[in-house]
């Protein structure tokens, strides 16, 4: 791989982490989808982008940690069941086809969006605690659309607990670092499975990553919550509606 094309993977993977750190999502669907706008196949972006997200994520949550973003009781709780949905996805990749639950994921995620928003501008903000039962849900679903879709533990569990009323930026931080298990468990299956190729691309990946999530963290400790809501809320319907015409198209 050349200088120029391996600058530019880094370039990819310091702004996917830039809005995943700052919005608590996207860090897959940024990169997979450059990525493959590049030519690289798309399980081999995919099982890059994981292996990635090991070394993103564990910076990136060290940093929310840092700054106060982090329950660590919130994330103990979403990392365990994430772990195992992760483990669950991975090898469900090569039993069926798993874009055939694009649409109906995507859906959801359009009308969390649209919640997201109405929450920011027209409803008191009032921070309520996830139950124990509905973070497992989250977590077990979330660890599986994104081993097996690609992508998909931000926009479920992120935005599912800010349209819940979770606080934007503990939702944001506990779910970035509990990532990190999430993506070296997933990864962990990959390898044991498929493999992996392309160390160069994995790299640039993990440079640009590490060198964004500091600032990113950054960002999601100081933006107000109402603002940041309004951004996680856009960031979920746009990434949505593009899934579903990339579907029907």
């Amino acid at each position: 791989m050349g200088t120029e094309r391996l600058l530019l993977v880094a370039l990819i993977g310091f702004v996917g982490q830039i809005i995943d750190g700052a919005l608590g999502m996207a860090y897959g669907v940024t990169c997979s989808t450059a990525l493959i706008s590049l030519g690289i196949a798309p399980a081999v972006a995919s099982a890059s982008v994981h292996t990635a997200e090991i070394f993103t994520t564990a910076a990136s949550g060290y940093s929310h940690w840092r700054l106060g973003n982090v329950d660590m009781r919130l994330m103990a709780r979403l990392a365990v069941p994430g772990m195992i949905g992760g483990i669950l996805g991975a090898y469900a990749l090569t039993s069926f086809p798993a874009d055939q639950v694009v649409p109906v994921v995507s859906l959801y995620l359009l009308l969390l969006g649209v919640t997201i928003i109405f929450r920011a501008y027209w409803r008191p903000l009032v921070t309520r605690e996830p139950t124990t039962p509905r973070l497992v849900g989250l977590g077990l679903a979330g660890g599986f659309l994104d081993a097996a879709g690609g992508g998909g533990w931000g926009p479920i569990v992120t935005s599912s607990l800010i349209g819940s009323g979770a606080a934007p930026r503990t939702a944001i931080g506990s779910v970035n670092l509990a990532e990190f298990f999430v993506a070296a468990t997933v990864t962990a299956t990959f390898v044991a499975t498929i493999g992996l190729e392309l160390w160069p691309i994995i790299i640039g990946l993990i440079a640009g990553g590490v060198l964004a999530a500091p600032l990113a963290a950054l960002v999601a400790s100081r933006v107000p919550a109402r603002p940041l809501m309004l951004l996680v809320g856009t960031l979920v319907i746009l990434v949505s509606a593009r899934n579903i015409l990339k579907f029907f198209g």
